[in-house]
């Protein structure tokens, strides 16, 4: 028997602890005078004031780092994006508002309450955590979720869960999705999602997520009020339905997505959440390509194409720090209009 506890919608379970690292601070060197020595000249003579204002920045650089640690999200757009994505290790992106997660790597805490996940490729750091996702909105009594697979991995993934039901003896309840690229699901009344394709070493895809409204047509537009609603009234269709893209996720892809004219929509939606595997010249554009990742200078060059309000990098290589991804973005940044910002949750400063 599945024993079920009931949690306040609002809170989400604690399953993992939330690892907060609080950096010490950095130690500087104390300074004293011989006492033959007059201060003022001291001062003066010594560099003692180079090496306060060094201490400054020090301290400074080591806030900036402490902050960005201990930052769990990033509000873009009227989105309040958070989650971990750690090239090789583990990505969850969640979406509060729209009540998704993009992929849901070990299944962080944070990712239980969403009601809907979106499954790029069916490599562990991104699909790893599934069955845990589905059996904690069991325990916690939470609807089943909806979970959008490409239809190439459908039936091995309903094989995880019925072995997880033999090995567990529990209920795994879920609506499975194989979402083909193309193809359009309806979430809710307003919201509906399309897969669009990408490029990686194993089948993948990634995701937009439109907002739906209702637009006057065009031939009724000079209409008076009456008059429009005697035709509605009569049964005459009076609105067209337009799709605005809100989101697009691509997971793992190289930077080849971005020159197809049938993925426009993920470069124009109001924010493009894509990976950077590779930051600098360490590693080769075409090593990036070869592993079925995208390499920052490869953004860099296909800025033009960047028509979102903003872009939230993901997916970094874990050989790189805080640091080295800030002076990467801002590179970019640099060279598109749009606002361009780094999911840095997992990674360590160079001061801590």
């Amino acid at each position: 028997m599945q024993t079920s506890l009931t949690i306040s919608p609002f809170t989400a379970p604690l399953i993992f602890p939330l690892h907060q690292p609080v950096l010490p601070p950095p130690q500087h060197r104390g300074f004293s005078l011989p006492a033959h020595v007059s201060p003022v000249n001291s001062v003066k003579g010594s560099g003692y004031l180079s090496t306060i204002g060094q201490a400054i920045r020090e301290e400074e650089e080591y806030r900036k780092a402490r902050a960005q640690v201990l930052r769990k999200g990033v509000d873009l757009e009227g989105y309040t994006i958070e989650g971990v994505s750690v090239g090789g290790n583990e990505t969850c992106v969640i979406v509060p508002e729209l009540k998704c997660a993009f992929d849901i790597g070990r299944c962080p805490s944070r990712a239980i309450q969403q009601n809907f996940v979106f499954i790029t490729h069916a490599h562990l750091d991104h699909i790893g955590g599934l069955p845990m996702y589905v059996a904690s909105r069991g325990l916690y009594n939470l609807k089943p979720p909806t979970v959008f697979v490409p239809p190439c991995i459908k039936d091995d993934v309903e094989k995880l869960f019925e072995i997880h039901r033999s090995m567990g003896q529990v209920e795994l309840n879920l609506d499975l999705v194989a979402l083909d690229i193309g193809e359009t699901y309806e979430m809710r009344d307003n919201l509906v999602v399309r897969a669009f394709r990408t490029q990686h070493v194993i089948p993948s895809q990634g995701y937009i997520i439109y907002s739906v409204r209702k637009k006057l047509k065009m031939q009724y537009s000079s209409m008076k009020g009456r008059q429009i609603e005697k035709l509605k009234k009569s049964g005459v269709e009076i609105t067209d339905i337009v799709l605005s893209p809100e989101v697009a996720f691509t997971g793992d892809t190289t930077s080849d997505y971005m020159l197809d004219p049938r993925n426009a929509d993920a470069l124009r939606a109001k924010v493009l959440i894509t990976e950077a595997t590779f930051l600098d010249e360490g590693f080769s554009t075409e090593h990036a390509r070869q592993h079925g990742h995208t390499h920052l200078f490869e953004i860099i060059e296909h800025a033009q194409w960047i028509r979102n309000k903003a872009v939230l990098l993901t997916h970094f290589s874990s050989r790189y720090n805080i640091e080295d991804i800030r002076q990467a973005v801002s590179k970019l940044q640099s060279k598109v209009s749009a606002k361009v910002v780094p999911l840095t949750e997992g990674f360590k400063s160079m001061y801590s």
